[in-house]
C-alpha cells in the first residue's frame, strides 16, 4: 500500500493542540515540520502532504490560522530529506497556470523528482474576499480547474528533456529545436510563452486531486495520479473506488494509473485503555466555537440553533464542500447520529475514518481496507503532531512491513518511482 502523512499542525483534531504532547511553540515551527518529515522518511512514506487555504481568524481551525506558504516550505524540506514525495495544495481558482506551472517544476528539480500538486478549486467563498473578486459557481470551478491543468501540461512540456546541452565549443546553451512555446486560448485562461524552467525529473509532477463530487471524480478521472478522497464505512469506500476505477477506463486510461488513497485519522494508544483516554482528552480539549465553525463550514449552514440532542438538519444545496457535506450526511443517517454525535466526529477526522485503538487494531483495519479493494493506501491524518504521527510510525508501520503490504525500503528515488507511476 501507500502511504501519505496529511500535515496539519499542530493536529488535526480541533482539539489537538491543546494535548500536553503537541508541538504549539515557535510558530510556524520550521524544526517541527523537519520532524515530521524525517519521520515520514524513515518509516519510508510516499509522501508529506501539504493542504492549504487562504482564509484567516479566530473561528478557524487552529492549523489555517497561521502557517507557511506550502511550496517555500517544501523546497526548505527538501534540503534535509532525499526521497520523501513533496506534495502540497495549489488553488486553480485562485491562482495563474504559469505561476504554478513554474513553482512545481522548481520544485521538482530542487528536490530530484519528489514534487507532487494537489489540485483544488478552493471550496470556501470567503477566500475570495482575500483577492477582491467573485467566488465562482461549484461546475464552473471544475472547468476551470481543467483547463487550468490542460495549460499547465503545455507549459511543463516546454523544453524537450535533453535541450539544456551547454555546448561551449558550438556556442549553444539548448539544443536547437528542442524548444515548444505553448499557444493556449480557453475559455478562462490564455497561455502564450514557454516555461522558462528546463524539464522537470519526473516531466511532470505527481497530480493529486481531492474532489468526491460529481464534477469532482470526473476531474480527477481525467487528470490525477493520485485521488485523497474521505470515506468512513467500508462498503461504501468499495462503490466508490470502483466506480472511480471505471470513470478512468471510460477516459482511456489505465484503472491501475489512478491510485485512491483515503484519510484516516489513528488516535495510538498502547492499549486499548490508552487509546480511548487519549480520545477522550481530545474531545474535552475542543473549542466549541471552532468545531461549530468547520461542521458548519462542510455541511453549508450554521449548525448553532438546533438542538444539539435532536437529528442533524438537512442542509439546503451547497456551492462549497458538496461531496463532504453529503458524506457527512450519509453518514449521520446510516449511524443514526445526533447533532452532538456529528459534532464530534466532524471535530476530530472531518468524515474521514476515525480508528482509535491499539497498533495491531489500526493496521488490521487499513490493511483489510487494502485487501478488500476499498484502497490503494492511506493519508495519514494524525490527531496532533509531532507525538501521534510518531506512535503510527514507529508501532503501526513496522505491523505493516512484518505483514508485506507495506514497503521495508525505497526501490526508487522519485515520487512517482514510489508510487508505480510512469514517467509523463
Amino acid at each position: 500500500m501507500r502511504l501519505g502523512v496529511f500535515v496539519q499542525a499542530p493536529g488535526h483534531h480541533v482539539g489537538g493542540w491543546r494535548h500536553p504532547d503537541a508541538v504549539t511553540t515557535g510558530w510556524p515551527n520550521l524544526g517541527l515540520m523537519q520532524h515530521i518529515a524525517n519521520t515520514a522518511e524513515r518509516a519510508k512514506f510516499d509522501m508529506f502532504f501539504l493542504g492549504d487555504g487562504f482564509a484567516t481568524g479566530y473561528g478557524e481551525h487552529p492549523s489555517t490560522i497561521g502557517k507557511f506558504e506550502p511550496l517555500t516550505l517544501l523546497a526548505a524540506l527538501a534540503m534535509t530529506t532525499s526521497k520523501l514525495g513533496l506534495a502540497a495544495t495549489g488553488s486553480t481558482t485562485y491562482g495563474e497556470p504559469y505561476h504554478l506551472a513554474r513553482a512545481f517544476a522548481s520544485l521538482d528539480h530542487i528536490s530530484g523528482g519528489r514534487a507532487g500538486w494537489n489540485v483544488v478549486t478552493t471550496a470556501y467563498s470567503k477566500s475570495s474576499a482575500v483577492f477582491g473578486r467573485q467566488h465562482p459557481p461549484h461546475a464552473e470551478r471544475y472547468a476551470m480547474a481543467e483547463e487550468f491543468v490542460e495549460a499547465c501540461r503545455l507549459l511543463w512540456d516546454t523544453w524537450d528533456d535533453d535541450a539544456f546541452i551547454g555546448d561551449k565549443q558550438a556556442g549553444k546553451f539548448v539544443k536547437p529545436g528542442s524548444l515548444h512555446v505553448p499557444d493556449f486560448h480557453g475559455k478562462y485562461f490564455t497561455v502564450v510563452g514557454g516555461l522558462n524552467v528546463p524539464r522537470a525529473p519526473q516531466g511532470h509532477p505527481v497530480l493529486i486531486q481531492a474532489g468526491s463530487s460529481g464534477p469532482g471524480q470526473a476531474l480527477a478521472a481525467r487528470i490525477a495520479d493520485v485521488v485523497f478522497t474521505a470515506q468512513n464505512d467500508l462498503d461504501e469506500a468499495l462503490a466508490f473506488y470502483k466506480a472511480l476505477k471505471a470513470q478512468v477506463a471510460d477516459f482511456g486510461r489505465k484503472p491501475d494509473e489512478v491510485l485512491v488513497m483515503p484519510g484516516v485519522m489513528p488516535v495510538v494508544g498502547r492499549t486499548e485503555a490508552e487509546a480511548q483516554a487519549t480520545f477522550a482528552e481530545l474531545n474535552a480539549c475542543i473549542d466549541t466555537a471552532q468545531a461549530f465553525t468547520v461542521l458548519s463550514e462542510r455541511l453549508g449552514m450554521d449548525m448553532r440553533p438546533y438542538p444539539m440532542e435532536g437529528p442533524v438538519p438537512t442542509p439546503p444545496e451547497t456551492e462549497h464542500l458538496k461531496s463532504r457535506s453529503m458524506l457527512l450526511m450519509e453518514m449521520a443517517r446510516r449511524d443514526r447520529l445526533t447533532l452532538r454525535e456529528l459534532y464530534y466526529r466532524v471535530a476530530a477526522a472531518r468524515g474521514h475514518l476515525l480508528l482509535v485503538g491499539t497498533p495491531v487494531r489500526i493496521a488490521d483495519v487499513i490493511e483489510r481496507w487494502f485487501e478488500a479493494g476499498a484502497a490503494d493506501g492511506f493519508n495519514v491524518m494524525p490527531p496532533f503532531f509531532p507525538g501521534q504521527f510518531d506512535a503510527f510510525a514507529d508501532q503501526v508501520v513496522p505491523i505493516l512491513q512484518e505483514r508485506g503490504v507495506f514497503r521495508r525500503d525505497y526501490a526508487g528515488k522519485t515520487l512517482r518511482d514510489h508510487l508505480g507511476l510512469q514517467r509523463r
